[in-house]
């Protein structure tokens, strides 16, 4: 199995920074595409950011030029910066990693459990 777990979030003004850390562990031979998602109170799951092993990006547009994924391939470990906070990025924000567990073998999509980033006007 796979955990996946976030750190970073907490409360912070809007115009500041966080910078989230999702670090992947567990039975894992290599990691392809890991991303970014938030969850707002009463509103369905974003896919805010996107990256692949080979460091290829995408994001939504309502964070581009604020938000800036990147990954550590040999940490096992996806960031995420966020600059320029607003009141509405305020949610639970969660990581994802599509892990193969063996050479040639199939991938799997593991989630954490998600760390809360508030953010104050």
């Amino acid at each position: 199995q796979v955990q996946l777990v976030e750190s970073g979030g907490g409360l912070v003004q809007a115009g500041g920074s966080l910078r989230l850390s999702c670090l992947a562990s567990g039975s894992i031979f290599s990691i392809n595409d890991m991303g970014w998602s938030r969850q707002a109170p009463g509103k369905q799951r974003e896919l805010l950011a996107a990256i692949t092993s080979g460091g290829v990006t995408n994001y939504v547009d309502s964070v581009k030029g604020r938000f800036t994924i990147s990954r550590d391939n040999a940490k096992n470990t996806v960031y995420l910066q966020m600059n320029t906070l607003k009141p509405e990025d305020t949610a639970v924000y969660y990581c994802n990693a599509e892990v193969i567990h063996r050479p040639k073998g199939p991938r799997y999509s593991y989630g954490g459990q998600g760390t809360q980033v508030t953010v104050s006007s």
